[in-house]
């Protein structure tokens, strides 16, 4: 799988660690920045990241802030993104089975690494379940999209 990544400096250090993690269990990743611990404005590396999955250069996204929200906010206003801020594997599993989420928001400053990479093993290793009212609310939430 594909995957673009990008944080601020906020979530710089875990972004790192999950970059790292991502090419040792065999994913090709795409680092969108940043890349130092100087401080920077997180929309930049948000949009990129969101741009490449809505784009399909990437088949997945994770973006980190040191709270998650403001990167989450950010790729969620790209058209076709589904971003989702999750801090434990049950919402990271839930948002893959029931949102088909296509980018995971981390909050950097908030999570350490261990726990971090367990979000994004279960983000990546979830399938959409393609139950009729999950797919049913997937195709309100492009209406709405599509509308404004």
């Amino acid at each position: 799988m594909k995957i673009a990544i990008g944080s601020d400096h906020g979530g710089y250090a875990i972004k790192e660690i999950i970059k790292t993690h991502l090419i040792e269990a065999g994913h090709e990743v795409d680092d969108k920045g940043c890349f130092s611990l100087d401080s920077v404005d997180y929309p930049e590396y948000g949009l990129k990241v969101a741009k490449a999955v809505a784009s399909k250069e990437a088949d997945r996204g994770v973006v980190l802030c040191t709270t998650g929200i403001g990167i989450s906010i950010t790729a969620n206003k790209v058209k076709g993104i589904r971003a989702a801020l999750c801090s434990d594997v049950v919402s990271a599993r839930l948002t893959r089975e029931h949102n088909d989420a296509n980018v995971l928001a981390l909050a950097g400053g908030m999570i350490g690494p261990i726990p971090a990479v367990e979000i994004v093993d279960t983000f990546m290793n979830t399938a959409f379940s393609n139950m009729e009212k999950h797919a049913r609310r997937i195709a309100e939430i492009k209406e709405i999209e599509e509308e404004n």
